[in-house]
């Protein structure tokens, strides 16, 4: 049985935006400040195993677009919810 506090919150989503330049734009902005987290925030830099960025390793690359990947979602609902994108 499906409770009403469930039926009541299934009302209340936005819709997902639709893909265009200005998300895109934001998603790319986001990769890169999680790059920059992820080149700050790391002790054993730019080592092995090479990734195709110089100075990067490739566990660092994979966590800093990881990381913005999960900025960049934050960032697009957020602004899509209050109807800046």
């Amino acid at each position: 049985m499906i409770h009403s506090i469930l039926l009541a919150a299934q009302a209340t989503v936005p819709a997902t935006p639709v893909w265009s330049f200005k998300i895109a734009l934001v998603m790319v902005i986001c990769n890169i400040l999680g790059l920059v987290f992820a080149r700050i925030g790391t002790q054993d830099r730019g080592t092995k195993p090479p990734s195709p960025i110089p100075g990067f390793g490739f566990p660092q690359l994979l966590a800093g677009t990881c990381f913005g990947h999960i900025l960049g979602a934050g960032a697009i609902l957020g602004l899509t919810n209050i109807g800046a994108i």
